[in-house]
């Protein structure tokens, strides 16, 4: 259903706006894990295979962290469950950038290690082409309020894969999705899971205080969201500019460009066509003399012959 996000925002930028809150209500500003500020890259139009900015518990990192500490990671959108043994994810037989709420507890591709609930949670922050929203100024001081617009925030399940054969682990997710709300149900049948405001993200990713069952009944539909149309620029992922965000006007119609090879077939057309044959005069016709200027007829060669029948001499079959 999900598959279109986008994240325009500086590494900084992303910290300012993903402010949480903590048990005790306190507001934090996540520390980027080490190394993913450098793997992340803002882009307009970000597609299944992608990395994206992920918020989630800094335990999951580091056994000795509090619960409720959160962290910004970079994962690839599309999750690759741990128990995977192909030594490619690319392999993968079905797809996985999202996942039903209703089937959060049945399939096994979201369950950790043969856990008996979900894989862990996270939250994937951003917009998508549903909610355009961005802005906000570069400060790093840790006081500094976020001034732009508020984030996307969209529940998901993340897991770590590691190759068999050993290597780099791999960090994936899953973007949750729901039931449409109303609002929004001529354009699909699902929408991704929002989390609305910084309560419902700290209960979603403080897997400590609140258990799976919980959590789960924070996945309902939201009439939170607000669409435009867009370019269909969006369907190639290599394009990256903010025109794929930009508001279309349905009522104008664009003309659609030529491209360079209609443009060559059209030029082609126009002057290697065949011309028409031009009618000889009335005074000509049933004329059986040549005049000079005639030009003479090119001998038939044995392939026309062979087709026309001249000169073949058919044995009488015995």
């Amino acid at each position: 259903m999900c598959g279109r996000t986008a994240c325009t925002l500086a590494p900084n930028e992303l910290r300012c706006a993903s402010r949480y809150q903590n048990r005790t209500g306190h507001r934090q500003r996540p520390k980027w894990r080490d190394g993913d500020a450098d793997k992340y890259r803002p882009s307009y139009n970000k597609s299944p295979q992608s990395f994206s900015p992920v918020l989630l518990s800094n335990r999951h990192f580091n056994k000795d962290a509090p619960v409720d500490e959160c962290v910004l990671a970079t994962m690839r959108w599309g999750l690759v469950p741990a128990w995977f043994k192909e030594s490619d994810p690319s392999k993968m037989q079905y797809s996985t950038s999202n996942c039903r709420s209703e089937n959060l507890l049945e399939k096994k591709s979201y369950k950790s290690q043969g856990a008996p609930g979900p894989s862990q949670q996270c939250t994937q922050g951003g917009h998508n082409t549903l909610s355009v929203s961005q802005g906000g100024r570069e400060d790093d001081d840790e006081s500094s309020e976020w001034a732009g617009w508020r984030l996307l925030t969209i529940a998901g399940l993340f897991d770590c894969w590691s190759p068999p054969g050993g290597g780099e682990v791999l960090y994936t997710y899953t973007v949750i999705t729901v039931d449409a709300s109303e609002n929004i149900q001529n354009i699909h049948d699902r929408m991704p899971a929002i989390l609305e405001g910084e309560e419902e993200v700290r209960r979603w990713l403080d897997f400590g205080e609140v258990r799976s069952l919980e959590a789960l009944k924070l996945l309902k539909s939201k009439s939170c969201l607000t669409f435009h149309p867009v370019s269909s620029l969006v369907n190639n992922s290599r394009n990256n500019s903010p025109e794929c965000l930009q508001p279309l006007d349905p009522a104008l119609k664009k003309t659609p460009q030529a491209s360079a090879s209609s443009k060559m077939l059209m030029s082609w057309l126009k002057s290697g066509s065949p011309r028409k044959r031009k009618e000889p005069d009335d005074d000509t016709m049933g004329t059986e003399e040549n005049t000079p200027s005639e030009k003479q007829a090119k001998p038939i060669g044995p392939l026309q012959q062979w087709l026309l029948g001249h000169g073949v001499c058919k044995k009488p079959r015995t």
